[in-house]
């Protein structure tokens, strides 16, 4: 097949969750830094929605409201929570999701996908883990495309592929849209330094 998306969940409009819901005064690292914390808060849902997992989010994961995810994502917070350099390193993001998932005793293997494979092997690892219905947890540090300056030192969700003559493009969830990126300019960002994805396997 050479396209597939996910389902994923709506809270009202917004495709999944959106840090911008914190306040700026009151739950300022939320705001500004709360994006691994969101990633993790919408592959928790999603995992309970879609998979079965029990206990990863305790409200109503068949009807999420912004209140709920809300209360949801300062449970996550301490899991995952924002630092000055932001959490830019996928062994961060392994521990703090890890411990989380340990803590409700739910048995899913985490592993990271560094930022510096191949793009033709990261390719198939996309493939793979979305015919497997995981949604790809990715972190994007500096980015020479201007079209992904939104994305820089940013994570987001990919949950869809689609190969348009030849070209592999990707659907990246943040910011309450879907939006459909080249892989190849995602991928190689002009940086020695790379970020990566996380891969789930039950």
């Amino acid at each position: 097949m050479d396209k597939k998306i996910l389902p994923h969940f709506y809270v009202g409009d917004s495709l999944g969750g959106q840090q911008d819901w914190y306040s700026r005064i009151t739950d300022f690292g939320m705001h500004v830094g709360g994006c691994a914390a969101i990633t993790a808060c919408d592959c928790a849902i999603c995992l309970e929605k879609y998979f079965g997992l029990r206990g990863l989010y305790p409200f109503d994961s068949q009807n999420v409201t912004r209140e709920d995810y809300l209360r949801f994502g300062k449970i996550m917070e301490p899991y995952l929570y924002p630092r000055w350099s932001g959490v830019d390193k996928l062994e961060i993001y392994l521990d703090g999701f890890g411990k989380f998932l340990s803590d409700r005793n739910v048995d899913l293997k985490l592993s990271g996908w560094s930022g510096e494979n191949y793009f033709d092997d990261t390719q198939e690892v996309i493939r793979r883990q979305i015919d497997a219905k995981y949604p790809i947890p990715c972190l994007t540090l500096n980015h020479q495309a201007q079209s992904l300056q939104d994305y820089v030192w940013h994570w987001f969700i990919l949950n869809g592929y689609e190969l348009r003559d030849e070209e592999f493009f990707v659907q990246a969830v943040s910011y309450g849209v879907g939006r459909w990126f080249d892989f190849a300019t995602l991928w190689n960002t002009g940086y020695s330094r790379k970020g990566g994805l996380i891969l789930f396997e039950i």
